[in-house]
C-alpha cells in the first residue's frame, strides 16, 4: 500500500528545511518527471500544447516547455498574467528561448491540433470556483484530441475533490511528491486517468512523512489459500448468512462465500426456498457458527430475534436494511463487526448515530470528511464505504481501494461483498484484513471479466474470484 497526504505544502518545506532543497530546484525536478513522461511516450517533433496558469502549478508547465523545447514542437498557452515569484522567473527562462506564448484562448486556433496536451492550470490548493474564461478554456481542451496529461491534479479538482463545474479530463495525472486525497474523490475517478507519482529531488520515502491514509494495491490482498494438508471441512470455518425477505441476496452471499474458501456455509431462514446443493440450511444459528453475514434483502423483520443474532460474539458483517434502523446501534461498539453500507446507507447511519443529517450529494462531495467523522467515534468497527474508490477504515487510519470499476454497478454485487468478507472471518482473519482482502478480490474479479462492461452478473464475480 502507499502513503496518501490531505496536503503536502509541510513535505515541500520539510525538503527545503531538512534536505536543503530550494523551491526551484523541486520546481525543476517536477518538469523533469513531466519531459520523461512524454519522452517515453511520444516521438520527437510531435506537438506539445502546455496550458499554464498564473501560480506555482503554471511554473511547472512553463518550466517543462523549456525542457522539451528544440526536440518537441512546443506552444504554451498563457492564459493570465503570472503571479507567483516562481512563475515569473520561469517565465522568464522560457521567453529568452524563443518559446512560443499563446496568450488567450481566442489565440488558440482551431487548426491548432496538439499530439500532447499539458494541463498545468491550477494546482492541488484550489479553494474556489473557476470563473467562466477558465471554464470555457477546459472545455475546449477536453474537446480536442490528443493524450491529456494533468500536472498535479486535473484542473478544476478543489482540495475536498469536488468538480464544482467542469475539470480537465486527463489520460494520466502525474502528480508531485506524494498521492494527494482529492485524486479519490469519488468525482475525481472520471478525472484522473491513471495516476503516477514523481519525487521531488530525494526519493519518496524521504519526502514523505507518517499519515493515517493509505491507497490499497493488488500486493495487498491475501488469498486464502490452503497449506494446511490434515484438514477437512469443518478447518475452514462456518459461515451463517441470515436470509430476509429478498432471500435471493443472501444466498448470493453465501455463493460468494462458499467460493472464497468458506468450509461450511448454511443459511438461515423459515422460508421455503430453492438453495444451491452445497449450501446448508436451518432455522437457527449452527452450533459451530465462526461467523455470520446479515442484512442482505432482509426487508421487514421481528426485531427481537435481530437483536438476539447481533449480540452474539460471533464476528459479523452488517450489510443494507440494518442501517435504516436504531438496532444497528447495538453493535457499533461491538468488536469483529464490519459495516459495508453504500451511500445513502451510509447517510442513515449517519443520521441515526447523530453524527450528520446529510445528503447523499454532500456525503458524496466529501466522502472522507464523513468517514472519518464515523472512524473517529467508533474506532473499533470497520467501515466500508461503497463506491467508485471504496474507503475502509479502522482504528482511525483509512484504506482507499481504487480498483473499482462501474462494470461493478449492479444489483447483487454488494452481496458478492458481503459473501467474501464474512468468508474470510469465517476462516478467523482479523476483520481489517478480511474487509481488505475482499474488496481487492471483488474489485480484481471485475478486471478479468471480457464481455461487454455492461454484462456482469454476481455469478460473474464470483467466478472471477475463484481464479485470482
Amino acid at each position: 500500500m502507499q502513503k496518501v497526504f490531505d496536503d503536502v505544502n509541510a513535505l515541500d518545506k520539510r525538503c527545503v528545511d531538512l534536505f536543503g532543497l530550494s523551491e526551484d530546484l523541486l520546481m525543476e525536478h517536477a518538469a523533469a518527471s513531466m519531459m520523461q513522461y512524454i519522452h517515453g511516450k511520444f516521438s520527437n517533433n510531435e506537438k506539445v500544447l502546455i496550458v499554464c496558469g498564473s501560480g506555482n502549478n503554471g511554473a511547472d508547465g512553463i518550466a517543462l516547455a523549456r525542457l522539451l523545447y528544440s526536440q518537441y514542437d512546443v506552444s504554451m498557452l498563457v492564459p493570465y498574467h503570472v503571479k507567483s515569484a516562481m512563475a515569473k522567473l520561469q517565465y522568464k527562462r522560457a521567453s529568452l528561448l524563443g518559446i512560443k506564448i499563446i496568450g488567450g484562448l481566442s489565440e488558440l486556433s482551431l487548426e491548432h491540433a496538439p499530439d500532447v496536451i499539458v494541463d498545468c492550470l491550477f494546482g492541488s490548493g484550489l479553494n474556489r470556483d473557476l470563473d467562466d474564461e477558465s471554464q470555457r478554456l477546459i472545455s475546449r481542451l477536453n474537446s480536442r484530441p490528443g493524450h491529456k496529461i494533468a500536472c498535479d491534479i486535473p484542473s478544476g479538482i478543489n482540495k475536498q475533490g469536488e468538480v464544482t463545474t467542469v475539470g480537465f479530463c486527463a489520460n494520466i495525472t502525474i502528480t508531485m511528491g506524494a498521492l494527494k486525497t482529492q485524486l479519490y474523490s469519488d468525482v475525481a475517478k472520471d478525472y484522473t486517468g491513471h495516476i503516477i507519482v514523481s519525487d521531488l529531488g530525494v526519493h519518496r520515502s524521504l519526502y514523505e512523512t507518517t499519515t493515517s491514509t493509505y491507497l490499497l494495491e493488488p500486493s495487498d490482498m491475501q488469498l486464502p489459500l490452503r497449506t494446511k494438508q490434515n484438514s477437512h471441512k469443518g478447518s475452514f470455518g462456518h459461515l451463517s448468512v441470515i436470509l430476509g425477505n429478498k432471500t435471493g441476496a443472501g444466498i448470493i452471499a453465501a455463493e460468494a462465500a462458499f467460493a472464497f474458501g468458506t468450509g461450511l456455509v448454511t443459511v438461515i431462514t423459515d422460508a421455503d426456498v430453492n438453495i444451491p446443493f452445497h449450501i446448508m440450511r436451518q432455522h437457527t444459528l449452527p452450533e459451530k457458527c465462526t461467523a455470520i453475514a446479515i442484512g442482505m434483502g432482509l426487508g421487514q423483520f421481528i426485531k427481537a430475534e435481530i437483536e438476539q443474532i447481533l449480540d452474539i460474539e460471533i464476528p459479523k458483517v452488517v450489510d443494507a436494511d440494518l442501517f435504516h434502523d436504531e438496532i444497528i446501534l447495538t453493535v457499533l461498539n461491538h468488536e469483529n463487526v464490519v459495516l459495508t453500507p453504500h451511500p445513502k446507507e451510509f447517510c442513515s447511519l449517519l443520521k441515526l448515530t447523530n453524527l450528520a443529517e446529510i445528503t447523499v450529494a454532500e456525503l458524496q462531495n466529501n466522502r472522507f470528511k464523513y468517514v472519518r467523522l464515523f472512524a473517529v467515534n467508533y474506532p473499533k468497527t470497520v467501515l466500508l464505504l461503497k463506491g467508485a474508490n471504496s474507503l475502509i477504515t479502522y482504528n482511525n487510519i483509512i484504506y482507499i481501494n481504487p480498483l473499482g470499476s462501474n462494470i461493478l454497478s449492479k444489483g447483487g454485487s454488494g452481496d458478492v461483498l458481503t459473501g467474501l468478507i464474512s468468508a474470510l472471518l469465517a476462516q478467523e482473519y482479523c476483520i481489517i484484513n478480511a474487509t481488505i482482502t475482499a474488496s481487492l478480490a471483488h474489485a480484481m474479479s471485475a478486471k478479468t471479466y471480457t464481455k461487454n462492461n455492461y454484462a456482469l452478473t454476481p455469478m460473474d464475480i464470483i467466478e472471477g474470484v475463484k481464479g485470482l
